[in-house]
Parts: structure tokens; sequence; C-alpha cells
């Protein structure tokens, strides 16, 4: 057994059967063995690889967008440029690009990133040292102020934790050990207090019926939908979900861009699960955020202007160039690509415009 499978075995025996979201939190963010502590995960030698590793068109329309709404908002200054999960920086670094060429943004900003990988800190810090990145553990520490901020695959790594429909009642799946200390799926007990955690328009769906929930996600749902009510600002997310709430097992395993057993090697294979938009964007909504979307992100990168950027650069481009540049935006855009399973949506201050793409 792999050194974090023991650790998580020796506390389910001290502890108890743990929950899908503290099984996750471990296999992903222990100090010494989780697998953002351990590596880079991003990218054609890693394990999974994201839009703005595909597309320098992503991160370019992305800015854009971002420096238009601050513009329609009044500028406001100063203001925090902050990203949630940078990965190795590209979609900062290509998004304060293309910002710089529309508006005064970068002599108003600073920029914040949250993010709690060493290694991917290392790589942030190289990529974006003319900017001078400035690194938080969490979003409750970015400074006051306006604010603009953006996350890109960042809501689906946030730990989940799973539902199963018993009989009259709901219960808990869990991480447990079988009788020969391997980890399994075990089910809790059937509660009335288990039934509540489950959204009330999902709470009739059939016995066996799984409902994943994510209460990372509505704490920061409702943490920026609440600091949005007193700060002007926007926030964009875009992710691979669904909407509305939909019952349905999706957490699963990624090693070196194929599917693995999410309990085999934890630490060794990235997790995530599907996002409900329609449960964050409540979080943000009850608090008094305007929230819009989502839309399908290759409804999003169209309206933006993706196509249109793609022909410029395709003019400069030598031939090769010019069919990568071809394929990467045609894979964020086509509906059988990523255009349709990921979505877009804002969050702003109430009173103030949609960005682009929302009309």
């Amino acid at each position: 057994m792999a050194c974090l499978a023991v650790k998580i075995a020796e506390r389910i025996r001290r502890e108890g059967p743990l929950s899908v979201a503290a099984f996750m939190a471990m296999a992903l963010h222990d100090s010494e063995s989780g697998y953002y502590a351990r590596r880079d995960p991003i990218g054609r030698l890693g394990d999974f690889i994201t839009a703005p590793e595909i597309s320098q068109v992503f991160g370019e329309v992305v800015g854009l967008c971002l420096a238009e709404w601050w513009q329609r908002a009044g500028r406001p200054e100063p203001v925090v440029v902050a990203e949630l999960g940078p990965g190795r920086g590209t979609l900062m670094h290509d998004l304060l690009r293309a910002a710089a060429t529309l508006s005064p943004l970068r002599a108003a900003m600073s920029l914040y990133l949250v993010e709690a990988s060493p290694i991917l800190r290392a790589a942030q810090r190289k990529r974006l040292a003319a900017f001078e990145p400035r690194f938080v553990d969490h979003i409750g520490a970015l400074p006051d102020g306006a604010l603009l901020l953006v996350a890109n695959e960042f809501l689906d790594a946030l730990p989940i934790r799973q539902m199963v429909r018993g009989g009259a009642h709901w219960a808990e799946r869990l991480v447990a050990l079988d009788r020969r200390d391997r980890l399994v799926f075990a089910d809790g007990p059937a509660s009335p207090a288990a039934t509540l955690l489950v959204p009330l328009s999902l709470r009739d769906e059939p016995p066996g019926t799984v409902v994943e929930i994510c209460p990372a996600a509505a704490a920061l749902g409702a943490g920026l939908g609440e600091r949005l009510t007193r700060q002007p600002g926007a926030a964009l997310f875009i992710d691979y979900g669904y909407f509305p709430s939909a019952p349905g097992p999706t957490l699963a395993a990624v090693r070196d861009h194929a599917a693995a057993g999410v309990l085999d090697d934890p630490g060794d294979a990235d997790l995530s699960a599907h996002v409900d938009f329609a449960a964050f964007a409540e979080s943000a909504h009850a608090v008094g955020a305007t929230v819009h979307g989502p839309v399908p992100q290759g409804r999003f990168l169209a309206a933006l202007g993706a196509e249109a950027r793609l022909a410029r650069l395709s003019e400069r481009a030598g031939s090769a160039q010019r069919a990568a540049l071809t394929s990467g935006v045609a894979r964020l855009i086509d509906p059988a690509g990523m255009g349709t399973l990921f979505k877009a949506m804002a969050l702003t201050s109430p009173g103030l415009p949609a960005p682009a793409g929302f009309g």
C-alpha cells in the first residue's frame, strides 16, 4: 500500500469511515503525499490539459471580457485581479496581455493568485514575474477593494460528498476499509439528517440514486457573493458541469490522460466531479450577488470573438501554427468537444452590467 493510502487507512482505523470529501481533501492536498503537493499535472506530459494550454485565444478573449467589463463598470480603482487555481499561470498571462491592449487596467491593478501547490506556485511566479504576483492560500485572504476574479476548472476539484437514496431516507457514501484493508466505498446509515443535505428538488429520486453535493463550492459562492454586495466586482467561473441540479455520480480519477480508479493509489491521480452550477449560483444569489449564466463555453467564447481572434492570429502564422490554432479553438468551441459540457457563469455586484458573453 502506497504512503498516502497507508495514512488514509490509519485515519479510518482511528476515526471510522471518511466522507468522500475528506478522502478527496487528503488525496489532493495532503502536505506530503497529496496529488498537488508533488507534481505539475497539466499538459501533454501530465495527467490532463486545460483550455488555456489548448489555445492562447481562450485567455485572450477572457482578458478582453474582464477589461471591457471593468471599463463599463466605471473603472473602479484600485482593483484586485485574482485567479483561483491558476495552474501554470498561462490563463492569467494571456488574460493580462490582452487586457493591456484595451484599457489602463495594468496601472490600476494588483495581482493575487490563490494557489495551494508549491510546485505550481513556482511556475506561476516565473511566468507572471512582470506582474509581481502575490500569493494567498484562500479567497478570504484577498485584500478589500474592487475585484476582477477568474477561475477555470477550479470548482470541479473542490471536495464533494455523495448521498445515496435508501428507503425512507438518504445516507452518505463513505470511504472505508474492507477485510483485506483495501479502500472501498460503503454507505453509512440512512437518516433524516442525511436527507436534509440533499437538494429539495432531488429528494424524491428512487432508491439507489446518488446525488453529489459540494459544501466547499456553496461556501465559496456565499463568501464571494457577500463580498460583491459590499464592493464592486465581477467573478467569472468556467468549468464542466450541469444545470439545473441533477442526480448521478460524476466523481472520477484521471491519470496520464486516461480514466483511473477513484480509490486506487490516492495521491497519484487527479480527482474531480462535475459542477452543479445551479447550487453554486443559488449560494451567491441568496446573499445578494447577481448571477449571469451559465452559458455553454462554445457560445460564450464565440460571443467574445474567439473566431475573429483566431483569424487575426492565423494571418501571421505559418501553416503548422495555423493548423494548431484552428484545431485548438475548434476543440474549445465544438459541441462535440468542450463547447457544451463546459459552461461559463459570472457573478457581479448588484446593479452593475453583465459581462460580455452573457447578453
